[in-house]
């Protein structure tokens, strides 16, 4: 869209209905640099539904690219088969003209018998030529094919011995390289390292970077795990708890009266099963259609994943008990940063829901309830809207989690938006997630990684916290960390934050936190002076296995401390203790909740009970299931109907959104589709 009086200015609205506006420089000719663009875009467009639409017949067709040339086969074998009939036909005709005793009568006949029969030749020979064309052509593309597949087998055997090697040949230079500078530590370095570990504001040891096995981290976390149970540890500031201060209350809602603190079977060993093996046959297809075996899933649908935004739930409560609206965006941002905390050490993919899956969660001592459902199937777009039981907050939005392969890493770029609404104060926060990337898909232990932009809005007062969320970088010195500032209207700075999304969150003065970054980058270029490495290092390689903890800066206030995870989280998934209790189901749930909620996905419940065969034979039935109506309802006129939820404009900011209809809560579950 184009406004005439402005010939800088045009607006895109892409096909998952986001706005983006554009202006073109002024100084310039800017009616054909406008127009340029357009263009650009318009062919752009028009590539992009064309592909769409090849992508959906083939996906109609399930992709059985078999099929075509048996097909191609069969016809020929008809095509020969006719021809040959057609010869004998016009062949008898001609005798049985021959043979007519009236010759006034066959004389025309003959003539006419003889040019049809002619004409029938002349189209027996072409259809003939065509039919040897097509034999020859199929030959050519068979060859071909087993060619590509030749090609591509050792394309793979490549990229994967050259990753082996790569991988192999850091892991001995970094050796090397820490032996060397062990050895020439000076008494600063020593002393760094034990007044940071002495401080009783650090957190340090508490996040092990690399995903190890089991035994490691049952073994060497136990004794710090334990010194973290301290009540005081789980507080957060000004006295405001999560989830351990209120464990002992029962959870009447959502019939769970004593949370379990376990699954009812350990997680299997991923050790004998390459991702890479899967990811390799699926060059060039679209990540959320590849069917990944059962082995790399955790027992819980993304559904399920997502209530996990509403571990640390004080939070919220913390900010409706404030006047001041700096402290209360103090609240929101660091609420924002603790919803991705959960993902820390998650290599586990959650299910994918079904369309028509639905999750509740009804937590009376964390004060919310929740309901989701998945909303769309192409895109995978899930809805989410959680309530205050005081009717105190509103928290809702929608994911629309979209997956890129990079060959040594997969990114999740969870596109959608959420809002947070905080009635008693009339105000609506915006912000959306930042990017989830995990490495060494092909070689190496997997580790998580977030980056990107998150910037918190307050709709009411023009408030803003602008957070970024750092990549690893090339030594991973900047792994986990997140910073930002609190701004005005104005875009004046109000006070800074920092921390780190697997750790913890503090804010301090703006001006301090620039005078201390200025110190820091200082310092950091001296050390790089005098210190000499000639290893290219990437991000991509496990990070540091001990990475260096968040650095306290005076007169920084504590506003969240992530609660620790159970000992036992590595056999589990590395499930927190919050995801230990989402799949938990009772009797008593089962005549109240949806026959469509999460609960009661049988791949699910199989591999959380620990029967890796039946999850795997479930999964399977489950997705044929899904195929087959989806293809029902394209031959109907019957369309699928939302039941919880419907596509409309946010309210706040105008951009494409889900919002929740309302009834969910009346109980009233009838004419559910069948879906498991």
């Amino acid at each position: 869209m184009v406004k005439p009086w402005d010939h800088c200015f045009f607006m895109l609205r892409c096909f998952d209905d986001t706005v983006h506006y554009f202006k073109v420089p002024s100084k310039t000719d800017s009616v054909s640099a406008r127009k340029r663009w357009l263009d650009a875009f318009e062919a752009h467009s028009s590539y992009s539904t064309r592909h769409c639409t090849e992508e959906k017949i083939i996906d109609d067709a399930d992709g059985d690219g078999g099929t075509t040339v048996r097909n191609l086969s069969h016809a020929l074998q008809a095509a020969n088969a006719f021809q040959q009939k057609l010869e004998s036909e016009v062949s008898i005709f001609l005798s049985m003209v021959k043979n007519e005793e009236n010759c006034a009568l066959a004389a025309p006949l003959l003539l006419k018998a003889k040019e049809t029969g002619e004409l029938s030749s002349e189209t027996c020979a072409a259809l003939h030529q065509c039919l040897e064309l097509l034999s020859k052509q199929e030959e050519v593309w068979s060859l071909k094919l087993e060619q590509e597949v030749e090609k591509n087998k050792a394309l793979t055997e490549a990229l994967q011995t050259l990753a082996t090697e790569h991988y192999e040949l850091k892991q001995s230079l970094c050796k090397n390289r820490r032996s060397s500078t062990l050895s020439t530590l000076t008494e600063d370095d020593f002393y760094d390292a034990v007044s940071e570990s002495e401080s009783e504001l650090s957190v340090s040891g508490f996040l092990s970077v690399a995903s190890h096995s089991c035994e490691e981290d049952e073994g060497r976390d136990a004794p710090l795990l334990s010194s973290l149970r301290h009540p005081n540890a789980l507080r957060g500031p000004t006295g405001m708890s999560g989830e351990g201060d209120h464990g002992n209350e029962p959870a009447q809602y959502n019939g769970v009266k004593k949370h379990r603190t376990c699954l009812p079977a350990p997680m299997f060993s991923r050790n004998d099963v390459s991702i890479w093996s899967i990811l390799k046959k699926c060059i060039g297809m679209e990540l959320s259609k590849i069917a990944m075996p059962v082995i790399f899933n955790e027992p819980l649908s993304f559904l399920q994943r997502l209530t996990e935004y509403m571990e640390h739930t004080y939070l919220i409560h913390q900010a409706n008990a404030t006047t001041d609206s700096v402290e209360r965006m103090k609240c929101v941002a660091a609420f924002a940063v603790s919803a991705v905390a959960s993902q820390w050490e998650r290599t586990g993919k959650p299910f994918n829901p079904l369309l028509g899956e639905t999750y509740e969660l009804i937590r009376d001592d964390l004060g919310f309830r929740w309901v989701s459902e998945q909303v769309s199937h192409h895109p995978p777009v899930s809805a989410f809207q959680a309530e205050g039981l005081k009717e105190d907050f509103i928290f809702h939005g929608s994911i629309y989690p979209k997956l890129k392969f990079w060959g040594k890493s997969i990114e999740a770029e969870p596109k959608g938006l959420i809002t947070l609404e905080l009635p008693k104060y009339n105000e609506a926060y915006t912000w959306t997630n930042p990017t989830c990337c995990v490495h060494n898909i092909i070689v190496g232990q997997l580790w998580i990684e977030q980056y990107g932009s998150v910037e918190v809005i307050n709709h009411k007062t023009g408030e803003r916290c602008s957070m970024t969320f750092k990549p690893c970088g090339l030594f991973g010195n900047e792994l986990h960390k997140v910073e930002g500032y609190i701004l005005d209207k104005s875009k004046k700075k109000l006070c800074a934050i920092y921390g780190k999304w697997t750790e913890c969150l503090y804010t301090v003065d703006a001006a301090t936190f620039d005078n201390h970054k200025k110190t820091d980058r200082k310092n950091s270029d001296e050390k790089k002076g005098n210190k000499q490495s000639n290893v290219d290092e990437e991000p991509e390689e496990i990070p540091p296995p001990e990475a260096e903890t968040v650095q306290i800066i005076p007169g920084s206030e504590l506003i969240w401390k992530i609660t620790p995870r159970p000992e036992n989280s590595a056999k589990f998934y590395a499930f927190s203790t919050f995801a230990m209790h989402l799949n938990e189901l009772e009797t008593s749930m089962e005549g109240v909740v949806p026959t469509t909620d999460s609960r009661l996905r049988p791949d699910i419940r199989a591999m959380e009970n620990g029967d890796i065969d039946l999850a795997s034979a479930e999964k399977k039935r489950l997705e044929e299931k899904q195929r087959i109506a989806r293809k029902n309802r394209t031959k109907s006129t019957d369309e699928w109907k939302t039941r919880w939820f419907q596509q409309g404009p946010n309210p706040h900011n105008k951009a494409q959104d889900w919002l929740y209809l309302k009834g969910y809560w009346d109980r009233n579950y009838t004419n559910m589709p069948d879906i498991y």
